[in-house]
């Protein structure tokens, strides 16, 4: 098992110091979330990790899991501006981005902007929007910029899409196309809270003394730490290993996993689970990764990524039972 770099020469020697020194404000930032939101601490640390990588995130839980309330607990530890859509099947693109309004004064159109030109965009169950509405994202998500018209507008930095969605099987929801799910660097799965767990919430919930969360990081601390995690050191070997666990799921040579896959992760997975493995190491206050680290954010990183098969559909195969596979038989250096 490798738990240290090859080559030690090639790493700065304070690379290790600025770790240990930035990484302290972020798991601030799980604690002040972990105020107001109990269980899931998996999911709350992941959420940190996609902000680390300048990512995009999916949360998908039925209603009632606290999946709005954990990113607006974010937006406050984050201290930045956001704003909330709610997506509803009457939704345009328009009111996502905005448009074009004609001015009968100058007889000119006038650039009236959408709720996206923000720093945190809260989808709210993206998934009751259809198709062109959800596709509307798709600019800002990979290009960091919005089309208006002739003109296209840069997005200000950082810029981030919280999006929840229902599951599929709930009434009045649609699916997500391809190439939009793709754009997400997570997709996080909200579960049920444990016995004691709820019963924390409710008790905490009976309290009158409300807990609110801090902001414990500027934004160029944020920005600063982006730029910190790629330089966070990334052995040869962990780098085929990954490789190794990507095109498993392409090109499935077992003939139990062929059978569930109809096509597997894209290249942009491949770079997103790089990143998440270096913000992983961050936040453990390592300045290399180990294979430990792929292991931890896979799920996230690649279950939407998998498309299954319809007999994955008959047996009931999840993407996490593909995964939970590759990693348990798919040999790390």
């Amino acid at each position: 098992m490798l738990q240290q770099p090859l080559h030690l020469n090639s790493l700065n020697p304070q690379t290790l110091e600025r770790v240990e020194e930035e990484s302290i404000h972020f798991h601030q930032m799980i604690a002040e979330i972990s105020k107001v939101v109990i269980g899931n601490q998996s999911v709350i640390e992941a959420l940190v990790i996609t902000v680390l990588c300048r990512g995009h995130v999916l949360l998908e839980g039925i209603p009632g899991v606290a999946k709005t309330t954990m990113i607006k607990a974010l937006t406050h530890a984050l201290g930045l501006d956001y704003k909330r859509i709610q997506f509803t099947p009457d939704l345009l693109p328009a009111d996502v981005i905005g448009t074009l309004i004609y001015n009968q004064k100058t007889q000119e159109f006038d650039t009236r902007k959408g709720p996206i030109f923000t720093n945190i965009v809260l989808a709210d169950e993206i998934n009751r929007a259809p198709a062109k509405v959800q596709s509307a994202l798709l600019e800002a998500m990979q290009e960091r910029q919005v089309t208006i018209g002739n003109t296209t507008f840069p997005l200000e930095e950082p810029f981030f899409v919280f999006a929840t969605q229902n599951p599929f099987e709930q009434e009045g929801t649609y699916r997500l196309p391809e190439a939009q799910i793709d754009r997400f660097f997570m997709k996080l799965l909200i579960t049920y809270p444990t016995s004691a767990q709820e019963k924390q919430i409710v008790t905490s919930a009976l309290s009158r003394a409300r807990m609110t969360v801090q902001s414990v990081v500027s934004r160029a601390k944020i920005i600063a730490a982006q730029q910190l995690v790629r330089e966070i050191y990334v052995d040869d070997r962990i780098v085929d290993y990954m490789i190794s666990l990507i095109f498993a799921l392409r090109s499935p040579e077992h003939a139990a996993l062929k059978e569930y896959i109809a096509s597997g992760p894209s290249p942009r997975a491949t770079l997103d689970l790089y990143v998440a493995a270096q913000a992983y190491a961050f936040l453990k206050k390592r300045h290399f990764v180990i294979p430990d680290d792929i292991k931890a954010v896979a799920y996230h990183v690649l279950r939407h990524r998998i498309t299954l098969s319809y007999q994955a559909d008959a047996d009931r195969v999840t993407s996490d039972m593909l995964i939970n596979q590759l990693l348990l038989h798919i040999k790390s250096p």
